[in-house]
């Protein structure tokens, strides 16, 4: 491994992080689009600070690419509290039109300088390692990774200083509000942030990675736990992860860094979208079999309850009576049994007492709806074995 490969992996790796702290509390406050919006609205901003430097490597473009990003909030929130249009709609007004004057700005007035749309919305990692910076004549590394660092350098004190203020606005702005700091503030300045991220990833990566690398690895965490200190610390392992797999996925293949990377970032979700322990489609189609049986058992329990005719309450009767299929009716018999609800004499099915019981405080709580009393229930009586 040379060391050009060794630094567009450090490069990714500190883009992945970059982009996973603000992500992350733009997914928790259900904004993951307007990473979107921002991607593509900033660029009227890097073409005007262009137009006013006249440098590419100036550190004005992220200046202004970072007041468009707020402006691009602004507009957005602004639109929405009309109440005409919601989140969603505001977004596709806004970013397009903003994104539009950039693209005119640099067909009218660009057409010779090398900033173009490819560019901006693709980037490639593979051509990062030539950018060098140069101090006194020393070539002291990449720009990107100079670039990328010194923003993650002040992501990452940001997020200490204010680590309790995001946090509290992000759950409940108006208990922010009651503690004395302005979740106005604190929603802008993590506005700024993802901003000056996604305007200072683009030489290296490109937008279109930048929105991943910043929503997709934060999606997947979010899966997997509800406590923000693990959400975050896994939204950048699954960041640097799929950065330095998709890095090799793509010199296997010889095909691009960029999507590769984000192909990578789409099979983890895959992954954890369908195998997560509690919010994975597969744990939840178990969970909602659990539940179809554990009222299986309920209708079960009650028609015993109000049946003390021996035809009523013989196994083949019940299973003609419910109209339950045989597997159905074998499963409902078999985790009654299991959890001594029930007791089985010549096919004469019988409540026990614990079965008597738990059936009348379930008579109970469909009459009184408490939700605390199924709950005590279910700890009770319900040992699902099934």
């Amino acid at each position: 491994m040379n060391s050009a490969q060794i630094e567009i992996q450090l490069i990714a790796s500190l883009v992945a992080i970059a982009c996973a702290i603000p992500g992350t509390f733009l997914v928790l406050r259900k904004m993951a689009m307007i990473s979107d919006a921002i991607s593509h609205s900033i660029l009227p901003g890097i073409v005007i600070g262009f137009f006013i430097t006249q440098d590419l490597n100036s550190p004005i473009l992220i200046l202004f690419a970072a007041f468009t990003g707020i402006i691009t909030v602004v507009l957005v929130e602004y639109i929405q509290k009309t109440g005409l249009v919601k989140e969603d709609t505001a977004i596709g007004l806004v970013f397009p039109a903003l994104f539009s004057i950039g693209v005119i700005l640099i067909a009218k007035n660009a057409n010779d300088v090398h900033l173009d749309v490819d560019a901006v919305l693709l980037g490639e990692l593979a051509f990062a390692p030539f950018d060098r910076l140069l101090i006194s004549g020393i070539d002291v590394g990449p720009k990107a990774l100079w670039i990328i660092g010194v923003i993650l350098l002040i992501t990452i004190s940001l997020l200490f200083a204010f680590f309790k203020e995001l946090k509290i606005s992000t759950f409940d702005a108006g208990l922010a509000a009651s503690l004395g700091f302005s979740p106005a503030i604190i929603h802008y300045g993590l506005m700024s942030v993802a901003s000056v991220t996604t305007v200072g990833a683009f030489d290296a990566v490109g937008a279109i990675l930048v929105v991943a690398l910043m929503i997709t690895p934060a999606a997947t965490a979010y899966l997997l736990t509800t406590d923000l200190k693990k959400m975050l610390a896994l939204a950048i392992t699954f960041g640097v992860l799929s950065a330095i797999s998709g890095y090799w996925f793509a010199h296997w293949l010889d095909a691009s860094i960029a999507g590769s990377i984000t192909t990578m970032l789409g099979l983890l979700f895959l992954i954890v979208y369908l195998f997560a322990p509690s919010k994975g489609v597969i744990a939840v189609m178990y969970r909602e079999k659990q539940q179809r049986i554990e009222v299986s058992l309920l209708t079960f329990l009650l028609h015993l309850k109000n049946h003390n005719e021996l035809e009523e309450r013989h196994v083949n009767h019940l299973r003609e009576h419910i109209n339950w299929q045989k597997v159905r009716a074998k499963t409902v018999l078999e985790l009654a049994l299991k959890n001594n609800m029930i007791m089985v004499d010549n096919n004469i099915v019988s409540l026990t007492e614990k079965g008597d019981t738990f059936t009348s405080k379930a008579i109970d709580y469909i009459i009184t709806n408490e939700d605390a009393q199924i709950e005590d229930m279910k700890d009770d009586f319900f040992l699902f074995r099934g």
